[in-house]
């Protein structure tokens, strides 16, 4: 069976490139009739339900002292003291003359003697994985053949020097547990992919099991918090839509989402919606006729609050210059009640021609927007007259 998984951000919102890999794992798995485990060591899943991500288990922790203990047993992970500032320092020096700024590994002369100096005076060692001198390939599912040269990749720090075991650590660790077959995830190079690969040599895993698929990075669309879309007035729907595709592959995923296709997509999603599925999320006192007038001319839902105010409030619209004749003459030929769809296009008939568009921007504020001939009955003899003598 295919199975795939997500690590939900450990801190801080879900984002547009992590809520991607979300889609893209729950999608896979539902599309393969496979299984998908969610990792939350955070709790906080309100997002992934928003988007109607459903998954079939909460990953464990795994055994991490177990993993660490073996690969210091086999000579994959050693001990380092250097700080910050001496490996910054090391690193320019190379750079200098001109060598590669890859760790050199110096640690790995540390005698027996010296790390027992080194911990007399109260230093703990950090621990890092020492990488094999090999080139490992794979075949992206998304992107097609690659290929990490390990001897060109700074050992990774697996394990801090409190022993906290690192995330590069923890989801080797979880993936061979919860036996992963697919690792579908956001790009972040293929130094990571190769370190991921050589990991699960030295954990006694076969990488040839597992499928990796990489998802292209998104830029400063990828940063963008999913509650602010939320917030915004985006449907879900929409916004799986845009990350996802309306037919769901993993090839189809190379695809960049096109930051200006969001709202027009909601656009759609908003015009099919029916009045119970907003009115919870509508201005109180909005009606279902008001909704049905409004919902093909909105991008968000945050914009029927400026509608609702148009139909049932107070705004403050801006003039078109040299109206006062029109206003003049709307008042004089304005329809006695009752008022119904019909209203409108009997107004006009008595009033001079082009009187359309500066009318709707007085009593509107908009120079475009929902129909007239259904608004006008919303808004009201009474209200439209005293928009009209405002002006």
């Amino acid at each position: 069976m295919i199975r795939v998984r997500f690590v939900m951000p450990a801190a801080g919102e879900l984002l547009v490139t992590g809520a991607r890999v979300a889609l893209a794992n729950a999608l896979f798995a539902r599309d393969q009739n496979g299984h998908f485990t969610l990792r939350a060591p955070a709790g906080d899943t309100a997002d992934l339900r928003w988007l109607g991500i459903e998954w079939d288990a909460v990953g464990e922790p795994g055994d991490y002292a177990g993993a660490i203990e073996h690969l210091k047993t086999i000579g994959c992970l050693y001990p380092c003291f250097e700080s910050e500032t001496e490996l910054r320092a090391k690193s320019e020096h190379r750079v200098r003359r001109d060598r590669s700024s890859v760790y050199d590994r110096a640690m790995l002369k540390l005698t027996a003697e010296q790390r027992a100096a080194a911990e007399a005076g109260g230093k703990r060692p950090y621990w890092r994985f020492r990488l094999s001198n090999r080139v490992v390939t794979w075949t992206d599912a998304v992107s097609g053949p690659h290929e990490a040269k390990l001897s060109a990749i700074s050992d990774p720090i697996l394990v801090a020097a409190d022993g906290t075991p690192a995330a590069a650590l923890t989801a080797v660790v979880d993936d061979i547990a919860d036996r992963i077959t697919h690792v579908i995830r956001a790009d972040d190079g293929d130094g990571m992919t190769g370190i991921h690969i050589d990991l699960l040599s030295a954990l006694g895993c076969n990488p040839q099991t597992v499928t990796f698929a990489h998802l292209p990075a998104l830029g400063a669309t990828g940063r963008l918090a999913i509650r602010s879309f939320r917030n915004d007035g985006v449907e879900a729907e929409a916004l799986v839509t845009w990350l996802a595709g309306a037919r769901f592959s993993l090839r189809g995923l190379a695809r960049k989402p096109d930051p200006a296709a969001l709202l027009s997509l909601n656009h759609d999603v908003l015009a099919r919606r029916p009045f119970v599925s907003v009115a919870d999320r509508l201005p109180p006192g909005a009606t279902e006729p008001f909704w049905l007038a409004i919902r093909g001319h909105i991008d968000l839902l945050t914009e029927a609050r400026h509608w609702w105010d148009v139909v049932n409030g107070t705004i403050f619209p801006a003039i078109p210059e040299g109206a006062a004749g029109l206003i003049a003459a709307a008042r004089a030929a304005l329809p006695s009640k009752p008022w119904d769809v019909s209203t409108w296009s009997a107004w006009l008939a008595a009033m001079p021609s082009g009187s359309a568009e500066p009318l709707r921007l007085i009593l509107t504020g908009e120079e475009q927007g929902p129909e007239l001939a259904v608004l006008l009955p919303l808004i009201g003899r009474s209200r439209v007259l005293e928009r009209l003598r405002g002006a």
